[in-house]
């Protein structure tokens, strides 16, 4: 009679267990949708506040394209390719347009050049001289998928595409690279990420980290040329996703990014928020480093103990000699069905417990403050402006589920001191979890019958790290 009414009573925990599984799926599969826009912002530096710019006849809505801005015809943001995707997931193609918006009368115009390059999403675009030069990119269907390493030229006096054949041996195909021009006038081509398959319905990614440029022949008209570099110094660990700019120096900036880690069926991304410098005088690449803040009894104080050649200050710097190893951050964000994902950070350390504090710190509570920065992630749009890095939006993954970030960053390049934030996280965030709690509330409601089920359950629904970096 104990063992029956056991058995019936783990029946019926099971049946719930199912049940409550069920309507959690559900809930899943319909926030788990894919919103696109074709909406046009523009932040304002001296305001700080953000506004909504309505330009009739805009492009379709899309995301993973490419936008560069030209100073011709009084300013003109051009924007090629990208990807549709609707919110259920049923409809999903690539883009093959070319827009621009004129920014002096704004207004969108499509221009139809034929020649141009195949629908794609994930390649990269840059203004060269009086063209705009296309590397690279993907293109996937239901069946398939493909990586491209093609380069065209958009000419903006002509309004024509040219597929330029490069001579030498160039990338392999990939996207979400690096692809900036150098003080010289050339095109250096960094990073990437693509996937091969390697049998039936098993495919393998790969995050590349060679580095290629491509050089204009000198008197050769529409003649171009690769050759590999190995650049030395301090470089990025293998990633892809990451974003680019360019520093007053007209170094290379390159931040944060993916790298995905793949295990069996088991994929893991690790997500970055870290700066490098690629030099291309020198051909070397820099980590860089923040200095922390100054306050005024930091001045005065290193005022008093620096030597002729400012030793003393250096000294203080992140990462300089005698500096105490990093600090390991743990950050919690949770996605919108409630999942937490757990971000960590190495952050330079003021001080380590332990090793005497060195004279010109600051008290305990201003040691002790939160450290600002970006959390990590990739895809995020940069911009420099007046010697100062603004960071905007980004995504990170958790499971299968894609997080979209609206916070804004900016470092001042010239200091090299710390990042301010000036629009924090998006609190929907609380929203989300405030509604998973009260889910969590209604199902203990219900009993605990299926108490060893629910256990099993809530281990079944903790997510697992994910990455997909083709944008």
């Amino acid at each position: 009679m104990g063992k029956k009414g056991k058995k019936e009573k783990k029946g019926r925990g099971a049946e719930k267990t199912a049940a409550k599984m069920e309507k959690k799926v559900s809930k899943r599969s319909r926030k788990e949708e894919t919103f696109l826009y074709n909406e046009l912002y523009i932040y304002n530096i001296r305001k700080d506040s953000w506004s909504k710019v309505d330009i009739p006849n805009p492009p379709p809505r899309r995301c993973a394209h490419q936008a560069v801005v030209v100073p011709q015809g009084g300013g003109q943001l051009w924007v090629f390719g990208g990807e549709f995707a609707s919110p259920d997931g049923e409809q999903f193609y690539h883009y093959r347009d070319l827009w621009v918006l004129h920014l002096a009368t704004k207004t969108w115009e499509q221009v139809k050049a034929t020649g141009g390059p195949s629908g794609r999403s994930g390649h990269r675009m840059v203004a060269w001289k009086r063209q705009l030069l296309l590397f690279g990119g993907f293109h996937e269907s239901t069946r398939d998928y493909v990586y491209y390493n093609d380069v065209y030229a958009f000419d903006l006096d002509t309004f024509t595409w040219s597929k330029l054949c490069p001579s030498g041996v160039g990338p392999s195909p990939r996207s979400g690279c690096q692809m900036s021009v150098t003080p010289q006038g050339s095109v250096v081509i960094y990073g990437g990420y693509s996937k091969q398959r390697i049998k039936k319905d098993v495919d393998k990614g790969t995050p590349h980290c060679d580095m290629f440029l491509l050089k204009s022949e000198e008197g050769r008209e529409g003649s171009w040329a690769w050759s590999r570099i190995n650049p030395s110094g301090v470089k990025p660990t293998p990633r892809s996703g990451f974003s680019v700019a360019v520093a007053p120096n007209h170094q290379t900036l390159l931040f944060g990014g993916v790298c995905d880690e793949e295990e069996e069926e088991r994929l893991e991304g690790d997500f970055f928020n870290d700066l490098y410098f690629f030099d291309a005088t020198r051909n070397r690449w820099f980590a860089g480093q923040l200095k922390g803040p100054k306050t005024e009894k930091r001045r005065r104080r290193r005022g008093r103990r620096a030597g002729p050649d400012g030793a003393g200050e250096q000294e203080q710097a992140c990462g300089g000699a005698g500096a105490p190893a990093p600090l390991e951050v743990v950050t919690e964000v949770a996605a919108e069905d409630g999942t937490v994902v757990t971000i960590k950070q190495m952050l330079c350390a003021p001080h380590v417990a332990g090793q005497p504090q060195p004279e010109d710190e600051d008290s305990p509570e201003e040691a002790s403050s939160p450290v600002v920065e970006p959390s990590p992630r990739s895809n995020a749009m940069l911009a420099v402006k007046h010697g100062v890095l603004y960071v905007y939006g980004g995504m990170f993954e958790a499971g299968d589920r894609q997080v979209t970030l609206s916070d804004l960053y900016c470092l001042d390049l010239h200091k090299m001191e710390e990042w301010k934030a000036l629009v924090e996280m998006d609190p929907e965030t609380q929203e989300w979890l405030e509604e998973t709690d009260s889910d969590e509330d209604s199902d203990q409601a219900e009993g605990a019958e299926g108490g060893e089920e629910e256990e099993e359950e809530e281990e079944e629904d903790s997510a697992e790290d994910g990455s997909s970096e083709d944008g």
